[in-house]
C-alpha cells in the first residue's frame, strides 16, 4: 500500500493509542485479589469484554463511566462476587490514568505533519480531553461516542466521520483509519468501504483480551504491531 496517497488519518483511543487494557485491567485485578478470585488480568479481561460490548449496544446514549461501571458489576455477577459501588465507581473514573503507549504520542506528532488526523472514539469528551494530556495530539476533528450517540461497531461514529471529511473537503478515498480492534473499528470500517490498519498491540499474547471476537467481516490494507512501526512505513513511503 501507498501511504503518501492518503490525506487523511482517523484514529481509534483505546487500544491503538491508550493502553486501555492496563488501565482497566489494574482495577479489575486489585478487586480480584480483595475478592479473593484466583484469575490473572488476561481471564479478568476475557470475562469483562462482552459486558462492555453489551452494556454499549443496550445503552448507547450513556456516557462512558457509566458503561464502565456497568460492566463491571455485570462481569462480578457473571464470576458470582458482588462488584460494590465503590469499586463500580473506581473504574467508572479510571480513564484519566490509563496510560498512553509509549510510542503513541511522538507518532502522532509525526503523521501531524503529513496528514490531518481525526479521532474516532468510544469515549465521551471529558475523558478523551484527559487521555489527550498523555498524547499532547492536537486533532484536525474530534468524535466521541457522546458526540454521536453510539459506540462502535454501530454505524454512528463511521457516518459522522464521512460528514467530516465532505466538511474538510477530504475524499472517503483518500482517507485511512487506524485501529487496533477488529471488533470495534475494522468491521465497521469495511462495512462503509473504508481503508484501514491494523495496530495489532496483541501481536505477542494469544486471545481477544478486553476486546470481544469480531462478528462479521473486516479487512486491512496492512498490519503493523505498534504505532511507530506504523510512522517508520509511513517514512519510508515518503522517500520512494
Amino acid at each position: 500500500m501507498r501511504l503518501r496517497s492518503y490525506r487523511s488519518l482517523s484514529f481509534d483511543v483505546y487500544g491503538t493509542l491508550i493502553d486501555w487494557e492496563s488501565g482497566i485491567g489494574s482495577v479489575l485485578t486489585s478487586w480480584a485479589a480483595e475478592a479473593g478470585l484466583d484469575l490473572d488480568q488476561e481471564a479478568l479481561l476475557l470475562a469483562y469484554a462482552e459486558h462492555e460490548a453489551a452494556t454499549e449496544r443496550e445503552q448507547p446514549t450513556w456516557l462512558y463511566p457509566d458503561v464502565l461501571a456497568e460492566a463491571f458489576r455485570r462481569t462480578g455477577e457473571r464470576l458470582g462476587v458482588s462488584v460494590g459501588p465503590a469499586w463500580a465507581e473506581r473504574l467508572g473514573a479510571s480513564v484519566p490514568d490509563w496510560p498512553a503507549f509509549g510510542d503513541s504520542a511522538t507518532a502522532l506528532q509525526a503523521l501531524a505533519e503529513r496528514y490531518d488526523l481525526i479521532i474516532l472514539s468510544n469515549v465521551h469528551r471529558d475523558g478523551f480531553a484527559a487521555s489527550n494530556l498523555h498524547l499532547r495530539s492536537r486533532p484536525t476533528a474530534i468524535i466521541t461516542a457522546e458526540d454521536v450517540g453510539a459506540y462502535k461497531p454501530a454505524d454512528p461514529h463511521f457516518e459522522s466521520l464521512r460528514s467530516t471529511l465532505h466538511d474538510l473537503q477530504l475524499a472517503p478515498h483518500e482517507h485511512l483509519h487506524v485501529a487496533q480492534s477488529l471488533f470495534h473499528d475494522h468491521v465497521p470500517a469495511a462495512r462503509h468501504s473504508l481503508s484501514s490498519v491494523w495496530i495489532n498491540r496483541r501481536h505477542a499474547r494469544p486471545g481477544w483480551g478486553a476486546t470481544p471476537e469480531p462478528a462479521g467481516t473486516w479487512s486491512y490494507q496492512a498490519e503493523y504491531p505498534s504505532m511507530a512501526a506504523f510512522v517508520e512505513a509511513a517514512e519510508r513511503d515518503d522517500e520512494v
